[in-house]
């Protein structure tokens, strides 16, 4: 009520506001000052925009069946929080994974892992793994994608290992693709299923895949997606595999003596749309609808650059994030439209899959990448030892880190779902 009394006083402002920006219009028509009218023009709008839309409240301030109403989580600013973040500490995870563990590969700086994420008008709710447990108790929750799917992936078992009961294991099964952990006492499963593209390719082993002539079966989604149909949430990441040279197969298998190979550009929106399109028939036709809850996550941006993108460097020896909200922004590519265009147009076919658009919060924290500091699973060379900068990892993301507010946001949609 409160907030319903501070929106109708807002109005009533901008209509009042409204009627005097008639009269002041005529006084700079008369001056001739045309651009100042459409400057105050503008801030009136705006205002009576944001009057009609957003008070400042917190997301958990909102019942969970409005689904109309909902706080932008992607627009905000990192502020540095020793008290509150980070929500668990690296060495206390028994899920880390090396190649995300600086820490323990010996950066010395801690302050990355004090950075929390706060929206512009609201608060994100506290991260509560027991309440996450209780709504996916007897589903299946399942990261689909690469290995930055896998950075989140095991973000999420980080921040819900407190919620974990004693009788669960605190371990990970493997079955080819399918890394699974699953709770005991919830009969809950958190897994992650490895495909880079989506669709069949020969990067599809999760160990071994640093392959360097890439190849993908386009219409190859069946080998995959019969591993994750039955899941009750499913969260999709394609992006950085897209950014190489690769060969199309056109053909039952990859290998078959029907298959005829075409290579494309490394930059092909067009290949990237039509694998799209192979997944969306693929989701219209098997997934259910009454059942799974979709997500697919924006590109997560790579810092091969300074501050200002003119810059010759990289995320080596950073250890601020960009505080300047006017910088960054940076990732607008047309494989990110043409993922947003696919998503909308599932939407009209009844397919709701909701867009997790991090891409631009991430961008802010060019601090808070591995760079040198994990362990790498080929061998670095005396050359580049002697250029740290030349085989930093400026892709994936240091944990406790980013990936945590990938999952707080993820989070807040699922409990808010």
């Amino acid at each position: 009520m409160k907030h319903e009394k501070m929106k109708m006083g807002m109005v009533s402002h901008c209509i009042l506001g409204l009627s005097l920006l008639i009269l002041v219009g005529a006084v700079f028509y008369l001056t001739g000052d045309f651009l100042g009218f459409l400057d105050l023009e503008k801030q009136l709008k705006n205002a009576c925009n944001d009057a009609g839309t957003d008070v400042p409240e917190s997301y958990d301030d909102k019942p969970s069946s409005s689904s109309s109403w909902r706080c932008n989580l992607f627009e905000g600013r990192w502020v540095f929080d020793n008290l509150s973040v980070p929500l668990y500490e690296e060495r206390n995870c028994s899920f880390m994974l090396p190649e995300f563990a600086c820490e323990r590969y010996g950066r010395k700086d801690m302050k990355y892992r004090n950075w929390r994420w706060q929206p512009h008008h609201c608060d994100l709710p506290s991260f509560n793994g027991t309440a996450l447990f209780e709504k996916i108790r007897g589903k299946k929750l399942v990261f689909v994608g690469d290995s930055l799917n896998r950075n989140q992936w095991t973000s999420m078992l980080c921040l819900i290992e407190s919620a974990v009961g004693p009788a669960s294991p605190r371990t990970v099964i493997r079955n080819e693709n399918m890394h699974t952990f699953e709770s005991i006492e919830y009969n809950a499963t958190i897994a992650l299923y490895w495909s880079p593209f989506l669709v069949e390719s020969n990067c599809d082993d999760p160990i071994i895949h640093r392959v360097k002539d890439r190849v993908v079966r386009l219409m190859g989604i069946e080998k995959h997606a019969r591993h994750w149909n039955d899941a009750d949430i499913l969260i999709f990441n394609s992006y950085l595999w897209w950014t190489d040279p690769m060969t199309v197969a056109w053909g039952t298998s990859l290998g078959s003596s029907d298959t005829k190979n075409k290579t494309v550009d490394k930059m092909s929106t067009r290949l990237y749309e039509m694998v799209l399109d192979v997944w969306s028939d693929w989701l219209e036709i098997n997934i259910n609808r009454t059942k799974t809850k979709m997500f697919f996550m924006s590109p997560s941006p790579f810092h091969l650059y300074g501050e200002t993108w003119e810059e010759q460097r990289n995320c080596y020896n950073e250890t601020e994030p960009i505080l300047d909200e006017r910088i960054g922004l940076s990732i607008v590519s047309a494989r990110m439209r043409a993922a947003e265009v696919t998503l909308q147009k599932l939407g009209t076919r009844g397919i709701n899959i909701e867009y997790l658009n991090i891409t631009h919060l991430s961008e802010y924290r060019k601090d808070a990448h591995p760079s040198i500091y994990k362990n790498f699973f080929h061998t670095v060379s005396k050359e580049q030892l002697s250029n740290p900068s030349s085989y930093s990892d400026c892709t994936h993301w240091c944990l406790p880190g980013v990936p945590d507010v990938w999952n707080h946001i993820l989070y807040s949609y699922i409990m808010n779902s």
